[in-house]
């Protein structure tokens, strides 16, 4: 079955219509997805690669953890329930951002959060084929190298202003 969202308008707002996530995409809908950057007590940035069974961006790399946001869940709810299913991990990531994405499959708005997570994650192999632990040099290096989703791009880049705007 395929997730449930809500519409939101151009400034974020939820609209209350409740589609799927499949039609919100056919349609080019704005609908929420709440990622999060994943980080080690040494700094390090958890990257992995999709299933090739996922129907979105099977088989590319990812810098984000995150998905849908589900029907009456706010960001932070969604990418805590994301890590959790994904990952194995309960944490509550911090929301630092959120902008309208215009990347990828369709236009969406995208939560951006951080978490300080443990070393040892359990990723659901369902949805994670490979992961692995990259310094921030090291995965400047494997963006100009390897296949990431476009959410990567996008939302790395932003999430390295971030962080050096608040330093």
């Amino acid at each position: 079955m395929d997730e449930l969202v809500e519409r939101v308008d151009d400034q974020d707002r939820v609209l209350g219509i409740v589609v799927s996530r499949r039609q919100a995409i056919r349609e080019s809908w704005l609908h929420r997805v709440a990622v999060t950057v994943c980080r080690d007590e040494r700094g390090r940035i958890l990257v992995h690669r999709r299933s090739e069974q996922l129907s979105r961006f099977p088989g590319l790399h990812e810098v984000v953890v995150g998905g849908a946001v589900d029907v009456g869940e706010s960001y932070e709810q969604a990418a805590s329930r994301e890590l959790a299913e994904e990952l194995g991990i309960r944490v509550l990531p911090r929301l630092l951002f959120t902008f309208l994405n215009r990347g990828g499959l369709s236009p969406h708005w995208l939560g951006v959060h951080e978490a300080l997570v443990p070393d040892a994650v359990a990723a659901d192999p369902g949805e994670v084929a490979w992961h692995g632990w990259l310094t921030e040099p090291e995965l400047r290096a494997a963006l100009l190298e390897w296949r990431f989703t476009p959410d990567s791009h996008e939302a790395f880049s932003r999430y390295l202003v971030f962080r050096t705007v608040q330093s």
